[in-house]
């Protein structure tokens, strides 16, 4: 049995709610103090930073066998790679030096100097507009040089050289360029002979699937057509008026394999040359030539006409045997090793 509750609870008039104070507004807080001052940056002196660099430093020493001496060539780059000093000489086996070469070499001027002959060039090129350039060259010793003045058209493969020794000699020379070849107009000095004007010119352009090219110089033209395919390249030439005719022949056996010819009709001279490539690094020559009757063979570690840091190790090395046609006993194993420091 249920107890009643000691209170009896109405519920149609709803019990009277305490009366409410207004709500207290918050206290007016502070605004919020500044944030530090950032010390203002200081723009470092670039001066300062580019003496302060450490230089990179390179030296590459190459030996002939043949002669018998050192080439060393010590390099380093200044002011952040804005100009690099080269130095080379050659050390012969009595551990002599000679043939210093000092240069000083940046994107605007070049300083070279030659401490045996007392002998600099002063050479300087930089663009004078958007289509103006530049250059000058001065012996110092000499007391000569030249300047020329380089515009460039709106096409890119068309400009106009203009160019003169200094101190002044007769007219400036003019050399025009366009994209079959160039045209030369010069002042010409002999002995006994009035001054008259030379012309000189390349032009080339492509006939009967290769490219035929004329050269004329000094009153002497040859004639040049090469065809090439992917396998073979024939490459006859003829000069007049000696009507000297000559013609190459370069045949692709393999991937790996190739053979060329040359042979000259005004002498009946001829050389012939087999080359076999391993890899990029790794190259096999073999040939004679008959005007000096030799035979020979060489055999490249590195890429041949590439340079020593991207050799592997960074050394190139070439072994050369000569086997001449008149003497085989008098034959001669030869070596060259190319090889580069970066020291910094």
């Amino acid at each position: 049995m249920m107890e009643p509750s000691p209170q009896s609870l109405n519920y149609l008039i709803p019990p009277l709610a305490p009366p409410q104070s207004p709500p207290l507004e918050p206290p007016p807080q502070s605004p919020p103090p500044p944030p530090p001052l950032e010390p203002t940056p200081t723009k470092p002196n670039q001066f300062l930073s580019l003496l302060s660099k450490r230089p990179s430093l390179r030296v590459t020493s190459e030996f002939d066998s043949d002669s018998r001496v050192f080439f060393h060539k010590v390099s380093c780059k200044l002011f952040d790679n804005l100009a690099k000093l080269k130095l080379s000489f050659i050390n012969n086996s009595k551990r002599e030096i000679s043939e210093p070469q000092l240069a000083l070499t940046s994107k605007y001027l070049s300083i070279h100097y030659d401490p045996e002959e007392q002998y600099t060039l002063i050479k300087s090129s930089f663009d004078v507009g958007p289509m103006l350039h530049f250059k000058a060259a001065h012996d110092v010793k000499a007391q000569r040089g030249d300047v020329a003045m380089i515009a460039n058209l709106a096409d890119p493969s068309y400009a106009v050289e203009v160019s003169s020794p200094v101190p002044y000699v007769g007219l400036p020379k003019a050399t025009i360029r366009f994209p079959m070849g160039e045209v030369t107009l010069e002042e010409r000095e002999e002995e006994e002979v009035p001054r008259t004007f030379s012309i000189n010119g390349i032009l080339k352009g492509p006939i009967l699937n290769g490219v035929c090219a004329a050269h004329y110089m000094d009153e002497e033209l040859k004639l040049r057509y090469s065809y090439k395919d992917g396998a073979m390249s024939f490459i006859p030439s003829i000069s007049l008026p000696s009507n000297a005719l000559s013609f190459a022949f370069k045949r692709r056996v393999s991937p790996s394999d190739k053979l060329s010819y040359w042979y000259n009709l005004d002498s009946n001279y001829w050389s012939a040359v087999y080359k076999h490539t391993y890899d990029e690094d790794f190259k096999f020559k073999a040939g004679y030539d008959s005007e000096v009757r030799l035979g020979w063979a060489s055999l490249w570690v590195g890429d041949e006409n590439g340079k020593a840091k991207t050799a592997p190790m960074k050394m190139k090395v070439q072994f050369m045997l000569q086997v001449p046609q008149d003497d085989i006993k008098s034959s001669m194993l030869m070596f060259r090793v190319k090889k580069r420091w970066d020291i910094l």
